[in-house]
């Protein structure tokens, strides 16, 4: 079968099913009801609070070949998903499969629990580091990673493509209950937007607290009504390491001076106006964008309405200067600002699901007017990758790319046209997390492009005079300077399937020939 970008893929994957090949950003529908949930029932007077992790598991049920989940708000500091797999290895459980919004380096532990066949499956928006690049050239995982977009992956738990058995929830703040909040605390991280559809749709809810409160919590997040036990632990993680190079706002000379040329074009789209809405996504250039936004919105009193998704620090100080009305988090980039959800009335949580499903009654992703996006690399036709680069290996994440891209009307790609001699404007992407029919303009040190499909763009950039040139010439220009880079063989071995929010596949990732 081929898709709609183009992707030869087969029509089943062993471990994964039946394939159902992209075929554009709205083209598929849901059908049918939401996936049901399994009712409870607690007498007056019964505990919730359980002594130890492993306790919670032989209460919770779980068996081997069952399905746990976990968030990622802690992100480098996350201590929660370690323990609870150690716990899971000490009770012979096995053949388990993982469901979280994203891993990071704090999760590298888990690569001996692949090995010893404790996880034989994950699925997830993004992977990093030694474990990624396990997976990658050994293709150890038994089982291919089912990489989702966050509006995908609540999409698929709440269709039931996805069951969760046991939800673990790492609790900054909760009582003896499971009411809880992200933002008070020791490990505080801010919104607790992720976790919030797995707790409604999991078999059974497991909350980790090392902040327990008197009953009842005075500020909740998510409530008693969806947690089964409670479990107080020594620490969730490390707070400090929430924030991360690529959640905060680039000091680089070159790419501040790229970012002053993405605001300069979003200046000339003209919808920088009274109630506009934004997002930026990770990315030090991403990121610098809202400093020169900031510039022209107060030389011009111009006050926005939302900048919602992953909020960082600096757009804390955006809403604190007055300069948007409300900030939608769906999680909190920096625990330094993680009582900014407590304290401001107008720094709002909202779930992954009204964050980016595409399958709910709206979602916020498609309220956007602007969308800055970063990536590893961009083709001649659009396509962007922003999970893997350009040796194949895993190394990022999907994250809300895709969901947002789909409904903003700019979406806008900030990169530098070449990174240590490689370069990015390539003719054909690694693989397709991002399809080109919902990319826009490309701004790189080098030139800036848009898509042939919108012409409405081109006219209103040149009449501001922003000159632009095809993204092909500009392919070639940089290739011209870095040559093009030898590609790159694979086995036949399939380690990882890129979903489109909607649940059809983009692309798939195979095993690196080493």
């Amino acid at each position: 079968m081929i898709n709609k970008v183009g992707i030869e893929l087969p029509e089943h994957i062993e471990g994964y099913g039946d394939i159902i090949p992209y075929q554009g950003p709205f083209a598929i529908k849901p059908v049918g009801d939401k996936a049901p949930v399994k009712q409870s029932f607690f007498f007056p007077g019964q505990t919730k609070l359980l002594s130890t992790i492993e306790d919670a598991i032989k209460t919770s049920g779980l068996k081997s070949g069952m399905t746990i989940s976990f968030h990622h708000h802690l992100r480098d500091g996350d201590g929660v998903m370690i323990q609870v797999v150690e716990a899971i290895s000490k009770l012979g459980i096995k053949d388990i499969h993982i469901n979280s919004s994203s891993f990071t380096n704090a999760h590298e532990g888990i690569l001996e629990y692949i090995k010893s066949g404790v996880i034989t499956k994950i699925s997830t928006s993004g992977l990093r580091g030694k474990m990624a690049e396990e997976i990658s050239k050994t293709g150890i995982l038994p089982h291919p990673i089912v990489f989702r977009t966050h509006g995908g992956r609540v999409r698929a738990i709440e269709a039931g493509d996805v069951k969760i058995d046991v939800a673990f929830v790492g609790a900054p703040a909760c009582d003896k209950m499971g009411n809880m909040n992200g933002h008070e605390g020791p490990c505080a991280f801010g919104a607790m937007g992720y976790p919030m559809t797995d707790v409604c749709y999991a078999n059974v809810v497991v909350a980790l607290t090392d902040n327990l409160q008197p009953y009842p919590l005075k500020d909740i997040s998510i409530d008693q009504t969806h947690i089964d036990y409670v479990v107080v632990v020594e620490s969730l993680g490390d707070p400090a390491k929430i924030a991360s190079g690529a959640t905060r706002i680039s000091t680089n000379p070159s790419e501040l001076f790229l970012a002053k040329k993405a605001a300069n074009v979003l200046i000339a789209s003209g919808l920088i106006q009274n109630g506009f809405s934004f997002q930026a996504g990770a990315g030090g250039a991403a990121l610098a964008v809202c400093r020169y936004l900031r510039e022209y919105m107060e030389e011009n009193s111009i006050k926005g309405s939302f900048a919602s998704g992953g909020i960082n620090a600096y757009l804390v100080e955006l809403l604190e200067a007055g300069l948007f009305d409300i900030l939608v988090d769906v999680q909190t980039f920096d625990g330094t600002i993680a009582d900014s959800v407590k304290r401001n009335p107008n720094h709002i949580e909202m779930s992954a699901s009204m964050y980016a499903n595409p399958h709910n009654k709206s979602c916020i992703a498609h309220e956007l007017d602007i969308m800055i996006l970063s990536a590893t690399e961009i083709d001649v036709n659009f396509n962007v990758n922003s999970l893997t680069g350009s040796h194949g290996m895993i190394m990022g994440a999907i994250g809300g790319a895709p969901d947002t891209a789909a409904g903003a009307k700019w979406t806008v790609m900030v990169v530098p046209a070449m990174r240590k001699r490689l370069p990015i404007i390539v003719d054909k992407v690694t693989h397709v997390v991002t399809p080109n029919e919902t990319v826009d303009v490309l701004v790189t040190d080098m030139g800036i492009c848009v898509h042939p499909q919108r012409q409405d763009i081109k006219d209103i950039l040149l009449a501001n005079n922003i000159p632009i040139m095809d993204i092909k010439d500009l392919y070639k220009k940089v290739t011209k300077l870095t040559g093009i880079p030898k590609k790159i063989e694979y086995t036949d071995k399939i380690v990882g399937i890129v979903e489109y929010r909607d649940g059809t596949v983009l692309d798939i990732i195979r095993q690196i020939k080493t």
